[in-house]
């Protein structure tokens, strides 16, 4: 191989007659570059973007749920006493959901309310922690002693409260009165707000404790759901197979995987178009590249005659032009991937792309996996290596006889 490298090295320096095979030599390496760069920045921001989703519903939302088909339900505590001594759990809490409407002097609106117990709460309202919870949410009873309620920032700002307001929430159940069927309704005092970074969350979510919102939609000690917190996120489906065998209807399980399913589906999917998309530019150059060889191998035919001549193989002939495409591939590769890299280090470090509010994130999100890099490097050289097959097999099949006749 080191003849067939010394001969590409040396068409690769030699200066040529025609200087147009050089500008398309150059425009070869300019494209793979480009290509590869664009295509590291772009797949970069789509993990970030995944991420970022992520960690913002895993921050909202248990990692596994237990519900009942027929709705809420009680006599829950064995359940959550066979839970316990799981190695995996890392944290579980019983959840109410009820829907309700939230009146303020200034407006009406719906509002999904969850109840939940302050000491295992943290994990779902960010902002807060435990003893912060427990003062926001505490199940007083007195009487005068309003409960306290803590809004979606989006939500409170849509109302117009702020922390020390005084709400009405309105209960889809109703309870019967000399009068007929009213509303169940509850006063509370706002008490915080909690931004998520997820708009959908933040416009419609109040949290209140488990018991006062039992009270609310006339549900006395019954739960909605067990929210269960695992060490490993990523493996709760396995989690769930070898440790929640036990559940068997009426209840199910329901992780944030199968929850989440549509949204990082349509991410992947996404990330996999724009990918697609994204390689026409290295597509584009490889063309070049095939083109540049084409037009090698027209100038350089009394070279190669003279190397069958002397007794060059077709095999080597093909390597030498086969090693030459693969050089510009590899330095754009090398080129674009260098370039990628440190265009996705100064978007991380810096910040200095801001995104409109009508984004979850405020910057944007990058998150450089190597994989992901070590794919697209690969990708992009065997398309250059694709490209090169068809310009060196025409090469190693020129008759030496007429190459020199008509060279």
């Amino acid at each position: 191989m080191a003849v067939e490298f010394f001969i590409a090295g040396k068409y690769l320096k030699a200066k040529r007659k025609e200087g147009f095979i050089s500008l398309i030599t150059f425009l070869s390496v300019a494209g793979v570059t480009v290509g590869v760069m664009a295509l590291v920045v772009v797949i970069a921001v789509m993990s970030g973007a995944e991420t970022e989703f992520r960690k913002r519903i895993l921050g909202l939302e248990p990692h596994i749920l237990v519900m009942n088909y027929k709705g809420s339900y009680d006599s829950y505590e064995p359940m959550l006493a066979s839970m316990r001594d799981n190695p995996h759990i890392k944290g579980i809490s019983p959840i109410l959901f009820g829907q309700a409407m939230i009146r303020t002097p200034h407006s009406f609106s719906g509002v999904m309310v969850r109840g939940i117990l302050p000491e295992n709460g943290s994990a779902l309202i960010k902002g807060f922690t435990p003893v912060q919870l427990e003062e926001a949410l505490s199940l007083d009873l007195k009487t005068g002693v309003l409960p306290g309620i803590i809004l979606g920032k989006e939500l409170a700002n849509s109302v117009g409260v702020i922390k020390g307001d005084k709400i009405i929430l309105y209960s889809s159940k109703n309870f019967i009165s000399p009068i007929g069927q009213i509303p169940s309704m509850k006063r509370f005092v706002v008490k915080g707000t909690f931004d998520s970074g997820m708009s959908e969350y933040d416009s419609m979510l109040a949290y209140v404790h488990l018991g006062h919102a039992q009270q609310l939609v006339s549900a006395k000690d019954k739960i909605s759901a067990i929210g269960i917190w695992v060490d490993e996120v990523f493996k709760v489906k396995q989690i769930r197979e070898e440790y929640f065998n036990f559940i068997e209807y009426p209840f199910y399980i329901r992780d944030w995987m199968d929850i989440n399913h549509s949204l990082f589906s349509a991410l992947k999917l996404e990330k996999t178009a724009m990918f697609i998309i994204l390689t026409l530019i290295i597509l584009v150059a490889a063309f070049n590249i095939a083109s540049a060889l084409i037009m090698m191998v027209m100038e350089k035919t009394k070279d190669i005659a003279v190397l069958k001549a002397m007794g060059a193989t077709n095999t080597i002939i093909r390597r030498i032009f086969i090693i030459k495409g693969m050089i510009i591939g590899l330095f754009g590769t090398l080129l674009g991937t260098t370039f990628g890299v440190v265009v996705c280090y100064f978007l991380k470090k810096y910040d200095f792309i801001q995104l409109p509010e009508a984004y979850p994130f405020s910057t944007l999100p990058v998150q450089l996996e190597y994989t992901d890099v070590m794919i697209i490097s690969v990708s992009a050289i065997f398309i250059c290596f694709l490209s090169t097959l068809y310009p060196s097999f025409k090469a190693s099949k020129m008759d030496p006889v007429e190459a020199i006749r008509y060279g």
